[in-house]
């Protein structure tokens, strides 16, 4: 499956019902990538990571971070705004709260991002839209 694909199957905001699977494609590309850079769909994976944020899982933040962190494409690719679907804060103390070094290492990241204002204009709502009208160009 592609992006293109997963975006007209599953569209930006998945019923309940689809998301083990966006997680399962998201989880597939990101072992793709992670063994050799370009072995995942980086754009895929972006279009998974949305599809999550919109979805509004918390746990669903460690995946995003996985993600991102699995290659240089995908770092680029994925946005860190994609961990803040119930925003900067709520996130932060449910990472804070995991006792893995993935979770240490994306909190850290957010905390740094934080303190040189990158996110002090962020709205998830916001974000949100902000990915309805990339999704509609293309």
């Amino acid at each position: 499956m592609d992006d293109e694909e997963s975006l007209r199957r599953f569209g930006l905001r998945p019923d309940r019902a689809h998301l083990d699977e966006i997680r399962g494609l998201l989880g597939e590309h990101t072992e793709r990538e992670r063994r050799a850079q370009g072995g995942g769909d980086t754009e895929l994976m972006k279009l998974c990571c949305v599809q999550l944020f919109n979805s509004g899982d918390l746990d669903d933040a460690l995946l995003v971070w996985s993600a991102k962190e699995s290659g240089f494409d995908a770092a680029c690719s994925i946005d860190i705004e994609l961990l803040l679907g119930h925003g900067l804060e709520t996130t932060k103390a449910h990472l804070a709260a995991h006792p893995s070094p993935a979770a240490a290492a994306a909190l850290h990241r957010l905390g740094t991002l934080e303190s040189e204002g990158a996110f002090d204009a962020f709205s998830a709502e916001e974000q949100s839209a902000a990915y309805d009208r990339y999704y509609e160009e293309e």
